[in-house]
């Protein structure tokens, strides 16, 4: 059984707990999926206290990865794919970069001028002035990138999303689709926001390697992510 340090008003150790939030991120698991893999190494806990783990310490948890990751590539795709919340239809927008690493996703209701220009200025806060920014064929991102002065001298490249030239950010929705379907659709956008944010971090922990690697060197790799992720749950305390 896992063991570690706990936390005031929890019954189960950190170890614990960001394993579980951990798993259900990872991969497209269910609550009650979750709680019978627990179960299986012997820790009793319940899909309710599951979910109340993942809505309480995503947050937390993605906080922590991302001020763990470097820098990132500096030619941005950028995408957006519309996602129900609660039966209202909202915008998730994606940037990816030039290696399909997630550098940020933000749910938002529309996705006209201010709503792309919002997300541009919370990638620039975050990820500093790219070289490259490719768009689909939107005319408000054009519209957003011209209301921004500190992209002007940054190439903005348009492409067909039907020809696939955008095909990293295009590949990097797939998860988010199936997590989507495995939970019915989120119910909230505070909460759709929570769980993006940490599982587009999670992503970026586990970006596989190059298939043409020797597999100890993507064993390696993974023997990292474990580690950091360890950090990150301990850090919480």
């Amino acid at each position: 059984m896992l063991s570690g340090q706990k936390l005031p008003g929890y019954r189960f150790p950190l170890e614990v707990i960001g394993y579980a939030v951990w798993l259900y991120h990872r991969f497209t698991l269910s609550y009650r999926d979750v709680e019978e893999l627990l179960l299986e190494r012997g820790i009793a806990v319940t899909r309710e206290s599951i979910r109340t783990w993942c809505i309480k310490f995503s947050d937390l948890f993605a906080q922590g990865l991302r001020h763990r990751e470097p820098r990132w590539g500096s030619r941005w795709h950028l995408d957006e794919m519309h996602i129900d919340v609660g039966g209202v239809t909202h915008w998730l927008w994606r940037a990816v970069d030039e290696h399909g690493v997630i550098l940020d996703v933000f749910l938002q209701r529309h996705r006209d001028t201010a709503a792309a220009r919002s997300f541009f200025t919370r990638l620039l806060g975050e990820q500093g002035i790219p070289v490259t920014i490719h768009t689909d064929k939107l005319w408000s991102s054009g519209a957003a990138l011209r209301e921004l002065p500190v992209l002007y001298g940054v190439e903005h490249v348009q492409v067909v999303s039907a020809a696939r030239c955008n095909n990293l950010v295009e590949q990097s929705h797939r998860p988010t689709r199936r997590h989507e379907r495995q939970q019915r659709g989120f119910r909230s956008r505070r909460r759709a926001q929570g769980f993006l944010n940490l599982h587009a971090r999670i992503t970026n922990l586990h970006h596989p390697a190059r298939c043409t690697l020797p597999a100890h060197h993507r064993r390696h790799h993974q023997r990292r992510a474990f580690v950091l992720w360890r950090d990150v749950v301990r850090q919480v305390a």
